[in-house]
């Protein structure tokens, strides 16, 4: 019983995240805000102020029901236009990012909030538009004719061709490879500098006689703990607990992924559980490393034979160092304590070298034949090993590197 509600809540969490990150949230929340402007404005416009308004000021008066439809549909019309020309522009980008970059860079570009915001705006623009199409009256007094609202329709139009234009100029620079690199890199950064800020490496939380078990709910990819609420339940159950792997590693259901000091009863191992965020997909916000993972394969797409782009692989080579530089100066914390600065939670992150092998022995074996990948190399190994205290592994890629060098300056 107990698992099948963690599945309904995971299956809910999921539905959750999955609407509030989907490219029609947005829209949909300016659409109905247009749509409730667009009955506020002729409320107003049929009020007795608004009839005032359009007596005295008589350039706000149409006498002629005809003139105002016909505003109003060419209006639509054109803003039609302007949303499918915009968003197959945005599609053709799209397609073009993923063949020459990598596929995981999509989810940042579909799920840009701006892009979304542009999309509700049109389609708002059209809603406003044909409900106020709707409340036109063939009368013979000008006064009951929306003309107001008609004319605040005519600024919305206006705007968005401003905004088209700005529009077109944002989705030609968003797709650059270095604006994409840039994004990655940054967002990357910013959770590196949360999740390390130790200047000196801890040494490991050191429980012992961890003998039981806390199986996994469901399959998914460790994206992160809620540590405030695993804290209270070993404070509450006086135990301490270990977590088996590092973020973005792929647990399968029912497999140990925690591990504790003492047997729990099904309620606390229910509230673990809980306590630990298992996802569908990763996210660099939930782990760094998929920043690493992201620009890595960037790198690699670009020295595939069907792209050979070195220039961009440089670019991501660059963002790489700049990150594993960081990360040789600071450290994660290796345990959790509790406000009584008892060590509650131990926490399993990989250390300098198991990221450096992962994010740049790629792409040294897709480049290692390239003379810029080398040189680019080189010169970043040359500078990195200044501040790694273990300079084993650099020292190891740096020795192949000038090996690789050597071999083809003899052959030429």
């Amino acid at each position: 019983m107990n698992m099948l509600l963690n599945k309904i809540k995971f299956i809910l969490k999921t539905r959750y995240y999955s609407i509030i990150n989907s490219i029609a949230f947005y829209p949909a929340l300016l659409v109905l805000l247009f749509l409730v402007l667009s009955v506020v404005s002729v409320i107003f416009d049929f009020s007795e102020t608004g009839k005032n308004i359009k007596s005295q000021l008589t350039w706000l008066s149409l006498k002629d029901p005809e003139t105002a439809r016909n505003i109003i549909v060419v209006i639509t019309g054109g803003i039609i236009s302007l949303t499918v020309f915009s968003f197959s522009m945005v599609m053709i980008v799209l397609n073009q990012a993923a063949s020459n970059m990598s596929n995981r860079v999509l989810n940042k570009l579909i799920g840009n909030r701006f892009q979304q915001v542009i999309l509700g705006i049109y389609i708002g623009t059209i809603v406003y538009a044909l409900f106020l199409l709707s409340t036109i009256r063939d009368i013979d007094s000008g006064i009951h004719i929306p003309a107001i609202s008609t004319y605040v329709l005519i600024v919305l139009a206006i705007f968005d061709l401003f905004l088209f234009i700005y529009f077109l100029h944002y989705i030609t620079q968003s797709v650059k490879y270095e604006v994409i690199i840039k994004r990655i890199f940054k967002n990357t950064m910013q959770v590196m500098q949360v999740s390390c800020k130790l200047e000196k490496e801890p040494l490991a939380a050191g429980f012992k006689k961890m003998d039981y078990n806390v199986p996994a709910p469901v399959s998914g990819v460790y994206e992160g703990m809620n540590v405030r609420g695993l804290l209270n339940v070993c404070n509450e159950y006086d135990c301490v607990i270990s977590l088996l792997y590092q973020p973005g590693t792929f647990i399968l259901e029912g497999n140990p992924f925690i591990k504790t000091s003492r047997p729990l009863p099904e309620e606390a191992v229910k509230k673990l559980q809980d306590n630990i965020y298992l996802n569908n997909d990763e996210s660099i916000d939930g782990n760094f490393l998929y920043g690493f993972k992201q620009l890595t394969e960037i790198a690699l797409k670009a020295l595939s034979p069907g792209v050979n782009d070195p220039g961009t692989a440089c670019l991501s080579l660059r963002s790489l160092f700049r990150l594993l530089s960081y990360r040789a100066c600071f450290f994660p914390q290796s345990s959790i304590s509790d406000e009584e600065h008892k060590k509650r939670i131990a926490v399993k992150n990989p250390d300098f070298e198991e990221i450096f092998k992962a994010s740049i022995f790629p792409i040294w074996d897709y480049g290692k034949n390239d003379r810029i990948i080398q040189s680019e190399l080189h010169n970043l190994l040359m500078q990195l090993q200044i501040n790694v205290v273990n300079k084993k592994v650099i020292s190891g890629l740096l020795a192949q590197v000038k090996l690789k060098r050597q071999e083809m300056e003899q052959e030429t």
